[in-house]
Order: structure tokens, then sequence, then C-alpha cells
């Protein structure tokens, strides 16, 4: 039974670092359960981005439905706000047919956006955002920081102070509306979640985790990660903002000749390690997640998931 007695749909969830198996943990399910996958990944979304970003195989979407990826161009923008615009719309579909809707994938803040919502903060001003840009740079790094500390200080406890993207927002929020970007976040949690959700995580040892995270890498190129690469330049530009982030930004560094071949491997490896270490402290810190020994031992799993769907 998809649907509980509240008409709460009910949706598992699998999350957790980079390289730890979500996808094929997932798979795997899908034998017993009557899963559709929607991707949590804010690369997925990609098209020709296959390789770097770690997609399902063809055959893994075939024999399980996928959705959420493939849907815009490199060259094109996807926010958070769309993918759980898009995913809500999904959900209910999904669970109409009879299926359980699956969200997979390590993008910590589409998860939660999806779960909580996201608060209505006021949209944002540009002359202002550049006014305080240039603040920052006449007073010295570390004055916005500061600022936000005096006028919002929960936010600045969650706000890293060389982050100065989101220092920016946050003072922009209060500048704009007269309200903390703590409070508002804070009053958003109390709203009515839709959805029933199980969490799992894949649970390796960090040893473990980062063998795979460097296997991975090397598997990634030996798959034609370079080649993959190459077409999206060709297509587009070095400069392609989609070719900034992890893996991609290494190749792109191999191409122009500031690395060797093998200092782009290993450079694709060390990020990605940090980046797995992030993604873990974040996912930490969600009290309602299950941790599993490891991606191919579901026993555990499907125990939880018999329960749930009681």
């Amino acid at each position: 039974m998809v649907q509980s007695t509240t008409e709460q749909i009910s949706v598992v969830v699998i999350c957790g670092p980079t390289g730890s198996g979500k996808t094929s943990l997932a798979i795997s399910l899908a034998e017993k359960y009557p899963l559709e996958i929607i991707s949590a990944d804010s690369r997925q979304v990609y098209r020709q981005m296959d390789i770097g970003t770690a997609k399902a195989t063809r055959q893994e979407q075939i024999t399980v439905p996928h959705h959420m990826i493939d849907l815009i161009d490199p060259d094109q923008t996807f926010s958070v706000a769309e993918f759980v615009d898009q995913s809500r719309v999904l959900i209910p579909q999904i669970s109409a047919r009879g299926k359980i809707p699956c969200i997979v994938g390590g993008t910590g803040l589409y998860l939660r956006a999806l779960s909580g919502g996201l608060a209505e903060l006021p949209s944002g001003e540009p002359e202002l955002r550049k006014q305080l840009h240039q603040r920052e740079n006449t007073e010295g790094a570390g004055y916005l920081f500061r600022e936000l500390q005096k006028v919002d200080p929960d936010s600045a406890t969650v706000i890293h102070p060389n982050n100065i993207v989101r220092i920016v927002r946050a003072l922009e929020v209060y500048m704009v509306s007269g309200r903390k970007m703590s409070e508002l976040k804070a009053e958003h949690r109390f709203s009515e979640n839709p959805y029933r959700i199980l969490k799992f995580a894949p649970d390796f040892p960090r040893t473990e985790l980062y063998a795979r995270i460097n296997q991975r890498a090397e598997q990634m190129i030996a798959a034609g990660l370079i080649s993959e690469v190459k077409g999206l330049v060709d297509q587009y530009s070095l400069e392609l903002k989609a070719l900034e982030t992890l893996g991609y930004r290494e190749v792109v560094r191999y191409l122009k000749g500031e690395l060797t071949a093998e200092q782009m491997v290993d450079e694709i490896q060390k990020y990605t390690r940090q980046y797995a270490k992030r993604q873990l402290t974040w996912f930490r810190k969600e009290g309602d997640i299950i941790w599993v020994d490891s991606s191919t031992k579901s026993d555990k799993v499907e125990h939880y998931i018999d329960e749930f769907l009681l």
C-alpha cells in the first residue's frame, strides 16, 4: 500500500555522499518493490553530461523508470525551486500508478527543499547586491559577515564566514524585507509535509568510501570522460558554466594544458573526496536517515520498507 491513511504519499529516499552506491541500491530494491526513481542530483538534469555525473546507464533506465534526468541543455539553468515543483508533480503521478516514488541523489538541498519546502524569501535586488559586494571590497574581507552577525546571528552560525554569496543574500533579505532570513526559514519549517518519508544512506568506512571514489574517477576516464568534455567544449566553449563543476573542470584544465593526465585524475579524486566529506557532514546532521552497512546488503532496508508500507 503506497498511500497512508492520512493521504500522505509514501516516499523512499536514498541519499548520501557521492560514490556510495545510491543508484545500485535503488536498482537492487526495484527487483522487489515497484519503484520509480526520481533523481535528486543537480547535474544529472543536463543532457550530454552522462559519465561525469555518474548517471544511470541506459539499461538501468530501461529496467527502472527514471525521472529528472536529461531535462535541459548544458548551457541552461535549473534551480532547486524547479526541482521541487517538478518533483511534486511527479510524486503523485507515480503513486497513482501504484508505484513507490524513490528519490535518489546526493544534492542535500534538493532533498531538504522537497520534504520541507522552500521559504518564501524576497526576490533579489541586483543593485543592492552590487553595493554590498562593493562595501566588502571597501571595508575589507569579513566586514559583511560581521554585519550579518549583528542583524541575523542565527544565519551567521550556519553560513561560513568566507561564503560571500550566502552572506550577501542573507543581508539582502534582511534589508529588503526587514526580517531575518533565519526567522523566515524557521517559520516555513512548520508547514505541513505532504509526504511520509523513509530515508536511507549507504554507510561505508571512510577509507572504503575514498577507495571507491578513487576507483570511480579512473573508471570515468576509462569510460570516455575526456571525450565527453571535448564534445561539450566543441559545441559550446571552455567557459561553459556546467563545465566548472567537479570532474569536468579538471578535464578542462587538462585540455588547456594546465594539468597532466595523472594530475587530472589525482585532482578529480582529491576534490571528490573533499566533496564527499562535506556531503557526509550535511547528511549526518539529518536525524531521520537510516544508515545501512553497504549498498550490497539490502536486508535491513527491505525490513524497514516492508514496515513502512504496511
